[in-house]
């Protein structure tokens, strides 16, 4: 494939954006419109430097390695573990987790009721006070594409999907293991770049995979061992 620089006039801030564990959507009209007109060409050259360019339908783009690691960092924790959070606290309320959590928003006035209903599981992520749901949570949100601040109201772009992709896996291996008695499972997260260590980014879909797998397989074991009982 020839590949003719000149065309792509946004290569520098789309590379830089993206290097940086940032999700493209249309929130960067500018990024993702060539993005999507040239997407052959990025992707060719993306790889030739040990990128892997990836086209989400939903409409975002992101990187993953070649080479990618398997340890999660904090941050893709955190935000996992709110995503979760956030569905089971909208669904509390009536409200449509996935109307809120594609293309809606939340205000930062809901933030200490939620931090103060699920405040053990936020102690686990070693967030204890608003002001550490906002910098840890909120603003790694916004800075790696996710979401993006408007006055004080949180409004959720196309990349959440990554998560409530991950929060859709958990609750239905959830639902496997309760027939089978057993809720011991992991809360899996795709691993981004993060500010502080550097970690790689790793495919969310590589980590619902392997939740669905192990859950499987117990599923498998446990009527095989049920079934050799009865005999």
């Amino acid at each position: 494939m020839n590949i003719d620089l000149k065309e792509m006039t946004q290569l520098s801030a789309i590379f830089r954006e993206l290097f940086k564990g940032y999700h493209l959507s249309r929130s960067e009209p500018e990024c993702y419109a060539q993005l999507t007109s040239q997407q052959d060409q990025y992707r060719a050259l993306f790889k030739a430097l040990g990128f892997e360019l990836v086209c989400d339908p939903r409409g975002f783009y992101y990187f993953v390695p070649e080479q990618m690691g398997a340890q999660v960092n904090k941050t893709a924790q955190r935000l996992a573990l709110f995503t979760f959070i956030l569905v089971e606290h909208l669904a509390d309320q009536g409200r449509d987790p996935l109307s809120v959590l594609d293309g809606g928003s939340i205000g930062r006035d809901e933030l200490p009721a939620l931090l103060d209903k699920y405040r053990d599981l936020f102690l686990q992520a070693e967030v204890t006070t608003h002001e550490e749901l906002e910098d840890k949570v909120i603003r790694r949100l916004t800075q790696l594409g996710f979401a993006e601040d408007s006055n004080g109201v949180y409004r959720f772009l196309p990349p959440m999907h990554r998560f409530l992709d991950v929060c859709l896996a958990v609750q239905h291996d959830r639902d496997l293991a309760a027939s089978l008695h057993s809720n011991n499972l992991p809360l899996p997260a795709p691993v981004l770049i993060d500010d502080d260590s550097g970690d790689p980014i790793i495919s969310l879909d590589e980590a619902v995979e392997e939740s669905e797998d192990e859950a499987m397989a117990r599923a498998l074991a446990e009527e095989r061992a049920a079934q050799e009982h009865d005999v």
